[in-house]
């Protein structure tokens, strides 16, 4: 089973029936997921990970019931249903989130597609915090959740800033569409607003104390060697050209332009961190740590991007 395009559909039926358990069903899965070798990055460390989620979300238990739950005997119904996703999940290698439609971030749960990248940024830890030190929280009254996808990111900034105003801003018009479902879902109409923008380009004129982004940053020879995985998600919020910085670049440019005095940006560039502090050595850009793991995400205050701006202004 370790070729995925070559595995064959299951007998679901007969293999339901021998299983009676939640925990029957998970045992089962983490034992094909191994043997098939799924790669994991969406979220989710391990087999026995994503074979919980995916039979818990399809069996609408939450995540977090007590262990008793594991021995409850399932409907043959059930049974099959759970089975089937792990079947998509070996076969087709898509991620248990667009399997379920369900991801969570911050603590929060959204709605997800195809259309968006799963929410894995490790920007939540940062949310949690509300920007601690690096801006006091009762000066945030506008924040911007640039290249904004499912949405996440700003709408979880909306919960750890409940009094202020929150832009999300993509240039697709279907993550556009699954950003107003999780803002209807979390009923944040009144504080989020959605723009369709090419970055800040429908966003003139409008000033923020937090500009925060996680934007496509895979330069071309991390997106020529992805897992079949990331393969499922859309390119346009992967592929950012040859060195993985087409848009940090104009980001750099402009978001002194968006930003209040006392102001912060933060991005995110992951493997591209690199890259970046090769193309601006003269920068001093701050790399963030995280006590939950993850790296290649920085911060700028206003000055920083005011000062440094000579070099931003060469870019190309």
């Amino acid at each position: 089973m370790s070729d995925s395009k070559s595995s064959n559909p299951l007998d679901i039926t007969s293999i339901a029936a021998e299983l009676m358990t939640i925990r029957d069903v998970i045992r089962w899965g983490v034992s094909h997921f191994d043997e098939a070798g799924l790669f994991y990055g969406h979220g989710m460390a391990n087999a026995l990970d994503e074979a919980v989620f995916i039979a818990l979300s399809t069996l609408n238990l939450p995540l977090n019931i007590t262990e008793t739950y594991f021995d409850s005997r399932l409907t043959l119904v059930e049974r099959e249903k759970v089975l089937a996703l792990y079947q998509r999940r070996i076969i087709e290698r898509i991620p248990a989130a667009y399997l379920t439609h369900e991801a969570w971030f911050a603590g929060l749960k959204f709605y997800v597609d195809e259309n968006v990248l799963v929410p894995r940024s490790p920007i939540a830890e940062l949310i949690e915090n509300r920007f601690e030190p690096w801006i006091e929280q009762e000066n945030v009254n506008r924040v911007l959740d640039l290249c904004s996808g499912s949405g996440c990111i700003g709408i979880a900034c909306a919960y750890a800033f409940e009094w202020a105003e929150v832009d999300l801003a993509d240039i697709s018009p279907a993550a556009i569409e699954i950003a107003k479902h999780n803002i209807t879902n979390h009923q944040l109409e009144e504080q989020v607003t959605v723009y369709k923008s090419d970055l800040f380009s429908a966003l003139k004129g409008m000033k923020y104390d937090i500009i925060v982004s996680n934007p496509p940053y895979v330069d071309a020879v991390d997106m020529s060697i992805l897992p079949e995985e990331f393969k499922q998600e859309p390119e346009l919020g992967l592929a950012a050209g040859k060195d993985g910085l087409d848009l940090v670049k104009v980001i750099l440019k402009q978001a002194a332009n968006y930003l209040n005095p006392n102001g912060i940006l933060v991005v995110e560039v992951g493997n591209s961190q690199h890259a970046l502090e090769e193309l601006l050595p003269e920068v001093g850009f701050y790399w963030l740590d995280f006590e939950r793991g993850g790296d290649g995400i920085f911060l700028l205050t206003y000055e920083q991007l005011i000062y440094y701006q000579q070099y931003f202004s060469n870019l190309d």
